[in-house]
C-alpha cells in the first residue's frame, strides 16, 4: 500500500514552521502596537518637543489580518490537518467499514482544501503588497502633528509599516531603536509571505501528485 513520500513530510514541516513564524511576526506587531506604540512618542522640533500619537486615526489592519489568517490556516488547516489526514488514509488502508470510507473522506477532503488555502495565501501576497506599495513615501506634517497635542495623526491612510517609516524620519527623543526593531517585524511578516507561497505552492503539488498515485494504486489492489 502506498506510503507517505519523504517529500511530502519534510515539505509539511518546513509548511507548519514558516507559518508558525508568520503568526508569530504579526503577534508580535499586534503587541507592541498595543502595549507600546499607543503610549506616542516624543519628537523633538525647533528646539522644543511634542507628543505624537503612536498610531494615526486611520491605521489599516487589513492586509495583518489577511496575513493572519493565510499563515493560520496553512498551519492548522494544511498543517495538523494533514498530519491527521495522512495517518488516517494510512490507517484505512486495508478496512472496507463505514470507518474506513469515513478516514478516506476526510483524507480526500483535505485535499480538495490545499486548493482554497493555496489561493488565500496568494490572495494575501498580493493584497499586502500592493496596499503597502500604493502608500509608500508618505511623510507626516511635522507642523500638524506638533499641534495635535498627542491625538492621533489625522491626514491620509497607514500601513504599519509606512507609518512607521515615517515616524523614524522625525527626531524621535528615545525609542528610535525600538521602533526600528518592530519595523523589521511588520517587513518581516510582509515579506515572508513570499517564501511561504513558494513552499505552500509546491506542497500543493506534492499532495495532488501523491494523492493521484495513491488513488492509481488503491484501484490496482482493489482489482487483484
Amino acid at each position: 500500500m502506498w506510503r507517505t513520500s519523504l517529500a511530502l513530510k519534510a515539505t509539511l514541516g518546513l509548511l507548519m514552521v514558516d507559518s508558525i513564524i508568520e503568526l508569530s511576526f504579526v503577534s508580535s506587531m499586534v503587541a507592541w502596537l498595543h502595549r507600546t506604540a499607543s503610549k506616542g512618542f516624543t519628537v523633538n522640533q525647533d528646539g522644543s518637543s511634542y507628543l505624537l500619537a503612536g498610531k494615526p486615526l486611520d491605521l489599516m489592519g487589513d492586509q495583518g489580518h489577511t496575513s493572519n489568517g493565510a499563515a493560520g490556516t496553512a498551519f492548522v488547516l494544511i498543517g495538523l490537518g494533514g498530519i491527521v489526514s495522512l495517518y488516517l488514509r494510512y490507517w484505512a488502508r486495508s478496512r472496507v467499514d463505514g470507518l474506513g470510507n469515513f478516514a478516506r473522506f476526510l483524507y480526500n477532503l483535505w485535499v480538495g482544501l490545499n486548493i482554497p488555502a493555496l489561493l488565500l495565501t496568494i490572495g494575501a501576497l498580493a493584497y499586502v503588497f500592493a496596499v503597502t506599495n500604493a502608500h509608500e513615501g508618505q511623510t507626516i506634517d511635522t507642523s500638524l502633528a506638533a499641534s495635535l497635542n498627542g491625538s492621533p495623526y489625522p491626514e491620509q491612510a497607514w500601513t504599519p509599516q509606512n507609518w512607521f517609516s515615517a515616524v523614524l524620519q522625525l527626531d524621535i527623543v528615545d525609542a528610535r531603536s525600538d521602533i526600528e526593531s518592530h519595523l523589521r517585524v511588520m517587513r518581516g511578516w510582509q515579506y515572508n509571505l513570499i517564501p511561504m507561497f513558494i513552499i505552500q505552492l509546491g506542497f500543493t503539488g506534492l499532495v495532488l501528485w501523491d494523492f493521484a498515485t495513491w488513488r492509481k494504486q488503491s484501484h490496482v489492489s482493489a482489482e487483484k
